[in-house]
């Protein structure tokens, strides 16, 4: 997977551009970056003032599977086994006002390492 560059390095080419009346085009010959890179940071600077990356922010919502609503779910799979996905999903919401998908939820206790019977109707048979 590709890397960012250094701040160092984008530190040194825009000074460089700053510094001498070399095009962005030339520089980005010089310091063996692609054309569109000096381009970017160039308007980067332009628009924050700073040399440097911006710190990139979270994507996307944080979420709502919490500490909280994991040690829930280990706590209601230890107790009841025979719990289907419904009601557990009906207990996360009764309890903690959680709202999460069916996949969702089989995902996180998939991540957990939880094991649950699969048929609730099977339950009886011997």
């Amino acid at each position: 997977m590709a890397r960012a560059y250094s701040d160092d390095l984008r530190c040194k080419v825009l000074q460089a551009y700053e510094r001498s009346g070399v095009g962005l085009e030339d520089l980005a010959e010089q310091f063996g970056v692609s054309y569109g890179f000096t381009k970017k940071i160039r308007r980067q600077q332009l628009s924050s003032g700073c040399m440097e990356r911006r710190v990139q922010g979270r994507h996307g919502p944080p979420s709502r599977v919490t500490e909280a609503v994991r040690t829930h779910l280990r706590e209601q799979v230890h107790a009841y086994p025979d719990l289907t996905l419904a009601e557990l999903k009906q207990g996360l919401e009764h309890s903690l006002q959680v709202h999460l998908s069916r996949t969702r939820l089989w995902d996180e206790l998939r991540q957990l390492g939880l094991r649950r019977k699969k048929n609730a109707a099977r339950q009886g048979a011997g």
